[in-house]
């Protein structure tokens, strides 16, 4: 049985980080975020974005090679080395209401809560990146946008799983394995672990 190469992606605030650690921990398999090769490291998060070739370097120095790995995030545009290794991507969705309020509370927990509120030194920018956010479908900004996504999923040579993300991650998580076990795309001694406990 082979193991899978996953890419958990959606709009902004759909979880789509939450979804692969839980994930990731539920198959013992690696777990890797798009924005950690995105960007560079800087004191600011998300202030300098990567070159693209030394983004594919770094992934491909730390984990492309290995047999599985889950990587959350957007590959679209810049990532078409890895598309082809993929076994599987999972959109996530969910209302934009609710896509800003948990944008609103990672902002919170990455940069403090004084921070974002009126007046904080990140307030500007936190506000202008949900505005940002809260235009995907209708795409009238720059950068990730429903038509773009749907276009991309489209195109993509391997399975596309949609999920709604306003259900409990750990419906999600035995879903996908579901979805994996019948597909037969897991690493056996996951799968003999699985079987054991049914």
């Amino acid at each position: 049985m082979r193991p899978a190469r996953i890419h958990i992606t959606g709009p902004s605030g759909s979880g789509t980080t939450s979804l692969s650690r839980l994930l990731a921990n539920r198959l013992d398999y690696p777990h890797h975020d798009s924005d950690d090769y995105y960007w560079k490291a800087t004191a600011t998060p998300y202030r300098e974005v990567r070159d693209g070739t030394e983004r594919l370097r770094l992934m491909n120095e730390i984990f492309v090679a290995r047999p599985d790995w889950i990587v959350s995030g957007s590959l679209m545009v810049w990532a078409d080395d890895l598309i082809r290794l993929l076994d599987l991507v999972i959109y996530l969705y969910a209302p934009v209401e609710l896509r800003a309020e948990r944008l609103r509370d990672r902002e919170g927990q990455h940069f403090g809560d004084d921070a974002i509120a009126p007046g904080g030194w990140r307030a500007q920018e936190t506000d202008e990146f949900l505005e940002w956010a809260s235009h995907y479908e209708d795409g009238t900004r720059e950068g990730r946008k429903q038509s773009d996504h749907e276009a991309w999923l489209a195109a993509l040579p391997c399975p596309v799983l949609r999920l709604d993300s306003t259900r409990r991650a750990d419906e999600l998580v035995e879903e996908i394995a579901d979805w994996l076990l019948a597909h037969e795309a897991y690493r056996q001694p996951w799968a003999d672990d699985r079987k054991a406990r049914q």
